[in-house]
């Protein structure tokens, strides 16, 4: 699903115009971005959370010429799924009723 795909369906379930949806999306992501670039985590209840973590610089290699080079430390992004999420996306299957023994 992209975003274009996203707003019609938050505007399709809510039952709002097409452009209000988009505005909601796009304040959510603001939340969620203006969050993060100030080094607060985001949890939504249900879904999951995004914090942000440092990496540190360290020294690679070009693949191709095996030359050291030096890469910069940099902000990451990690995303962790809730249990209810999880729950949703691998649901468990009923165990069948155990035999009785004679």
């Amino acid at each position: 699903m992209n975003k274009t795909e996203l707003v019609a369906f938050v505007s399709e379930k809510a039952d709002i115009s097409k452009i209000a949806a988009a505005h909601a999306v796009e304040a959510v992501f603001d939340g969620i971005a203006g969050s993060l670039k100030n080094g607060v985590g985001v949890a939504i209840f249900g879904f999951g959370s995004f914090k942000c973590t440092e990496r540190a610089a360290r020294t690679g290699r070009n693949p191709r010429t095996g030359e050291a080079v030096k890469i910069t430390a940099k902000k990451s992004l990690k995303f962790s799924a809730s249990k209810t999420l999880k729950d949703e996306l691998n649901p468990k299957k009923k165990a069948a009723p155990a035999k009785k023994s004679k």
